[in-house]
């Protein structure tokens, strides 16, 4: 079906979620993408999300912080080109207690005064287990059907809202990709002119966008932060070649040994600096020592989680990384899959608008990096099913 063919005017979309900034990360490819071909679009946040974290001071103190990040909702909406946006009054971290027959009551009232097509929520899962996310999908899910019936919530009948039921309802859904991002790191850096160093800024929004971005299975990585104390050998010449580094604090020494055991200092590696690229010589085995010289803090990609019995130096068993791009083919369980490539800069602007929460420049990578990395959104159709599409209307 087609956004053309609804004789009533433009398709509406209604998106429900937990807290603010669960919208970019869930359909704000999508959400843009359709309100750019005509849909008229609403996002509906349940809390304020005052009990999440603050990682910029700037943006908000634990006071301010509902207050904040409902105003950073409404930037993120205009990002997307949302043009209705609300958020409910209750508390972050409470919808698991709150009545189901509460907080569906609330979906059904907005679902009838918006009327819309189609509505999109949280999986049964809740993307990784929150129970916020899980309580506000099965209140949604259940208004998106009683919100069609007269019998149901005749007070807000006799408020003026008639029954109304959307013809389809959408789960958003988070297949485990394959990809695996310390490659396209790899790549990127080994394409750059010169050695890349990027700043205290860049070093925390990467760590921030890795967290997010592991959490919600766009990338395969196992992405960890790791200290190393003075003298500690953070990477051994003639190892197999598996890891990323990127400083975060500290400074590390490149050391050369020879076939006599002679050390040579090459250069110093400091905050902001990568290393221990993936393959980059000797057919995948590490060309030199890394010291650390003082404690050294990193963020470490690697492309499987790290065992706790792992050989170290030359004799070292590989642990290389073989993952293909992208998702399982038949897509881990979802009906619909959508490409949102052309919209992934207004996507990754809107997660920036959150800034209390993600602090990051809409440019920290480049754009063919994330276009890969979050161009397609994936859904399970609840109402009506269907077989495998890759239009949502």
């Amino acid at each position: 079906m087609s956004a053309q063919s609804y004789a009533a005017g433009p398709p509406r979309i209604l998106g429900v979620f937990a807290h603010p900034d669960d919208e970019s990360f869930c359909a704000g490819g999508t959400l843009a993408k359709y309100v750019a071909a005509g849909a008229v679009a609403m996002v509906v946040s349940a809390t304020r999300g005052d009990a999440g974290q603050i990682r910029d001071a700037r943006a908000a103190t634990r006071r301010t912080l509902g207050q904040a990040r409902e105003l950073e909702l409404v930037a993120a909406c205009e990002r997307l080109g949302v043009q209705h946006v609300r958020c409910l009054d209750y508390g972050d971290g409470t919808l698991k207690d709150v009545e189901q027959e509460t907080l569906t009551r609330d979906v059904a009232e907005i679902i009838r005064s918006f009327r819309p097509d189609v509505v999109i929520t949280f999986g049964e899962d809740g993307a990784y287990g929150h129970p916020d996310h899980i309580a506000i999908s099965t209140a949604a899910t259940a208004a998106c059907t009683r919100a069609g019936e007269p019998a149901q919530f005749p007070e807000q009948l006799a408020a003026g809202l008639a029954p109304h039921r959307p013809t389809y309802l959408y789960h958003s859904h988070f297949p485990q990709s394959r990809m695996l991002l310390l490659e396209r790191l790899v790549q990127w850096l080994i394409s750059s002119d010169q050695r890349f160093r990027g700043t205290p800024d860049f070093i925390r929004a990467l760590l921030l966008l890795c967290e997010e971005t592991s959490l919600l299975g766009y990338s395969s990585d196992h992405v960890a932060v790791e200290w190393y104390p003075s003298g500690f050998y953070i990477i051994e010449q003639g190892e197999p070649a598996s890891k990323l580094y990127l400083i975060m604090s500290g400074e590390a020494l490149v050391i050369q040994e020879d076939s006599s055991g002679e050390l040579r200092p090459l250069r110093r590696l400091e905050a902001g600096m990568f290393f221990g690229e993936l393959g980059l010589a000797n057919n995948g085995l590490r060309s030199a020592h890394v010291v650390a010289q003082d404690g050294v803090t990193c963020l470490v990609f690697s492309p499987g989680q790290p065992t706790a019995f792992a050989g170290r130096g030359a004799s070292a068993d590989a642990q290389l990384a073989t993952a293909a791009s992208g998702p399982d083919p038949l897509w881990a369980g979802a009906t619909t899959c959508i490409d949102v490539n052309s919209y992934v800069d207004r996507k990754i602007a809107a997660v920036a608008a959150h800034r209390s929460q993600y602090p990051i420049a809409p440019d920290i990578l480049p754009l063919h990096m994330l276009q890969e990395l979050m161009g397609r959104e994936y859904f399970v159709r609840v109402l009506p099913r269907r077989d495998l599409d890759e239009k949502l209307i």
